[in-house]
């Protein structure tokens, strides 16, 4: 078995553009669910020596906390692309395997067993599948574990659908051929299928969270609600004044009216009676509760 990846990183490099107002004055990668930033939820699943972040949007914020996180950054002055940003990372990243994951994706993958799963391979990249059926979802799996299909083009035999999370491990001859600029499934593993390149599958049924949407970033925060088995949850150093009612507040945040099904940003503050509302502190932002 080949050395097992050593290195983490995680794309958060994006705009945030669908999650609007809420990035406008905070990087995506940064905003809250639960207890801490999106971000944090998924370094706790990287226990690797090494973890970079790429960063564009905002930069400064998320430089000044990656480095308070004991984290590396690569700075893009122009997007560079999911590929184009991995390759830019080499220098901190070093040599051999390397786990990428979406920074908007949260997910309760071991990122050990993907990287074991792996090493033990002889793939060019190992994708982790939630699986579905034949012909569904963005990928094709053959009865081996290869996959045969990406976005909509078919390279083989397709025995299982299945639907890439955004968590991937890269070999180092994989990355050798990264592009300085572009996208890692379009530019990197289209171009490895049709050179016949193996990418594995790692198929998993692990629940996840894509945190894309205003109306995803809600659902993610309700989910975390769920994990921890309660209704609502305020930081030890908030203050309300008043009912929080299947609502989350943040750090030292204030609620001096009564709150139903509301996220309350660190710092943020609430004056008046709001229902279904996203309260940073520059904003407040309702939202079409689930039905």
């Amino acid at each position: 078995m080949k050395e097992r990846a050593r290195a983490a990183m995680v794309l958060s490099a994006g705009l945030g553009t669908r999650l609007r107002p809420l990035t406008e004055h905070c990087a995506k990668p940064l905003v809250p669910i639960g207890d801490r930033p999106a971000v944090a939820h998924v370094l706790d699943r990287l226990p690797f020596a090494v973890r970079v972040l790429n960063v564009h949007h905002r930069p400064d914020d998320l430089t000044a906390w990656a480095r308070e996180h004991d984290v590396a950054v690569s700075t893009e002055v122009d997007l560079l692309g999911t590929a184009g940003g991995v390759a830019k990372a080499k220098a901190l990243l070093g040599e051999g395997d390397v786990l990428v994951w979406n920074g908007d994706i949260l997910a309760e993958l071991d990122a050990v067993a993907l990287a074991d799963a792996h090493a033990k391979s002889a793939a060019f990249a190992t994708l982790a599948v939630r699986p579905r059926a034949k012909g569904e979802g963005n990928v094709g799996i053959a009865a081996d574990g290869r996959i045969v299909r990406l976005r909509k083009e078919s390279f083989g035999d397709e025995a299982r659908g299945g639907e890439f999370l955004g968590i991937h491990v890269l070999s180092g001859e994989l990355r050798a051929r990264l592009p300085e600029k572009g996208c890692l499934v379009g530019d990197a593993y289209l171009p490895a299928l049709a050179r016949g390149d193996r990418l594995e599958a790692h198929v998993t049924d692990i629940a996840f969270s894509d945190v894309g949407t205003i109306a995803e970033y809600v659902a993610a925060n309700r989910a975390w609600l769920a994990r921890r088995g309660v209704t609502e949850w305020a930081a030890p150093d908030s203050v309300h004044n008043a009912s929080i009612a299947e609502s989350i507040v943040g750090a030292r945040a204030r609620v001096d009216a009564p709150i139903r099904r509301c996220i309350v940003w660190p710092d943020a503050v609430v004056k008046e009676a709001l229902e279904d509302a996203i309260v940073t502190p520059h904003d407040v932002v309702g939202y079409a509760p689930a039905r």
